[in-house]
């Protein structure tokens, strides 16, 4: 505190953010996500594919990759972003405990399709709380 200053100067505190996405939800190394892949379980609806298992933990992993012909790094990036926000605006309706990889082929890809079709994928395996609309 600034000799002079009062409390009721003193910037507020910065509320808590919910839709944050910590490293500890982020599904890292290749091995780790082969594991995913090769765990056989997966659903798919259009131009993407959600590839999923069980993981022994409270909380869900997450990784976003993209098939080889998916544009330039730029347009990748974009992808990446756009699913790290639908994941962050629906983690709350995925059942804990799950490692998730999605695949995201070429295509559509604003927030709101990409928001619809990662719902629709965990409706389709069973790892939404919401019912499928």
């Amino acid at each position: 505190m600034i000799i002079g200053e009062t409390p009721a100067e003193m910037p507020a505190p910065m509320p808590e953010r919910p839709l944050v996405f910590p490293r500890q939800e982020r599904l890292k190394g290749r091995d780790e996500i082969r594991e995913v892949f090769n765990g056989k379980r997966s659903v798919s609806c259009g131009d993407a594919r959600l590839f999923y298992r069980k993981n022994g933990l409270t909380h869900n992993r997450i990784a976003f990759t993209f098939s080889r012909k998916f544009g330039n790094a730029v347009e990748r990036n974009r992808a990446k972003r756009l699913g790290r926000e639908a994941y962050r605006r629906l983690r709350h309706e995925i059942k804990p405990g799950h490692d998730l990889v999605l695949l995201v082929y070429p295509g559509n890809d604003d927030f709101q399709s990409r928001f619809t079709r990662f719902r629709d994928l965990l409706a389709r395996a069973g790892l939404s709380d919401r019912t499928k609309k």
